[in-house]
């Protein structure tokens, strides 16, 4: 499972000309799902992403989470994380992980932010096609790997 963060000051999803997810400071979550990802590594990366310490603290130091300063996030499906261009000019999504899996590992992901303790979640609708208007914080961007973070075997 593969997480894009950015942190934001506001930011918004639309599908047909219809606004269906925004929050206000925060971040956005562009969530990519493998074939072979479980609810243990959406778990994972969602505490990770509620807790992670990029907002500043009165001393202007990256000290504190999204629940901290109780911020929202916007989650919006993303398969194309795992877009591979090694050969040739188009991308292949081959490891990307099926609708049939990936929708119920994208709304148990959301679950789990919300689980989390943050206190504004919005999400993007799976398999739609979605315009974001993000307004960048920082810019603070944080790729995720769930590979990278699970301990050790």
């Amino acid at each position: 499972m593969r997480v894009v963060f950015q942190r934001v000051t506001s930011a918004s999803v639309t599908v047909d000309n219809n606004v269906v997810g925004s929050i206000r400071q925060g971040a956005i979550l562009l969530l990519g799902i493998h074939e072979s990802d479980t609810k243990a590594q959406a778990d994972l990366l969602a505490k990770k992403c509620a807790e992670m310490r990029v907002f500043s603290d009165p001393d202007n130091r990256l000290n504190l989470s999204v629940k901290d300063i109780q911020g929202g996030i916007l989650v919006i499906p993303n398969f194309t994380l795992y877009g591979n261009c090694r050969h040739g000019r188009r991308p292949e999504f081959l490891e990307a992980a099926k609708p049939d899996i990936a929708n119920p590992l994208f709304k148990y992901f959301v679950d789990a932010i919300r689980s989390q303790g943050v206190t504004h979640v919005s999400k993007g609708i799976f398999g739609a096609d979605m315009h974001l208007d993000i307004q960048g914080d920082g810019p603070i961007t944080i790729i995720l790997d769930s590979d990278q973070l699970s301990p050790k075997k």
